[in-house]
């Protein structure tokens, strides 16, 4: 193990460039970024280290790390890069309620889901999830259009997907709950008689 320079990821080795107001500390694997949007902490792993050099936060494979610390390299960077900018503009996605009848409120810190099925989902929203309901009309057809935003990517991402899980969009009329501007493809039904 003769090696002197230690191989780095390709993508793990550009620093993160922090947007003006966006605060970092780190204290050994755990990082702290603080911005106008609020603020995230995590725990990296042992095989990279965490530096603030002129603004920017670098990361590095950790000594004697070996392939290992090459590999998280890349995946920290990206850790740091989604918080920093989760901090400073936040994340948002936003689900679409296709099918007639289909509603959304917001009842204290749960989203009750009126969406054809013989019970309502109610589905538990985090603290640091924020929703926004409004109602969309395209060419005529109304449907509620739940907006979630969080400054966690991964929060927001989850939320979005157990919405969406509750009622996921059929392949015949595209009924059910689907991404904004997610494609269905839509199957033909069965031909009748001739």
């Amino acid at each position: 193990m003769g090696e002197q320079t230690q191989k780095q990821s390709r993508n793990g080795k550009k620093p993160v460039a922090l947007e003006k107001g966006v605060s970092v500390s780190i204290s050994g694997q755990k990082i702290t970024v603080k911005g106008p949007k609020g603020e995230l902490s995590r725990e990296m792993r042992p095989e990279v280290t965490l530096a603030q050099e002129n603004g920017q936060v670098v990361v590095r494979p950790a000594e004697g790390a070996g392939q290992a610390g090459a590999q998280f390299q890349g995946l920290t960077r990206a850790l740091v890069a989604s918080m920093a900018e989760g901090v400073s503009k936040g994340f948002t996605r936003s689900l679409d309620f296709r099918g007639v009848g289909y509603r959304a409120e917001m009842i204290g810190k749960q989203l009750k889901m009126t969406v054809g099925l013989s019970h309502t989902p109610m589905i538990e929203i985090p603290d640091n999830v924020s929703v926004k309901i409004t109602q969309i009309d395209e060419a005529g057809i109304k449907f509620p259009r739940v907006a979630l935003e969080s400054v966690s990517k991964e929060t927001v991402g989850r939320v979005a997907a157990r919405i969406r899980s509750m009622r996921p969009p059929e392949p015949y009329k595209g009924k059910g709950v689907r991404y904004t501007g997610e494609r269905i493809k839509e199957k033909a039904g069965k031909a009748g008689k001739a």
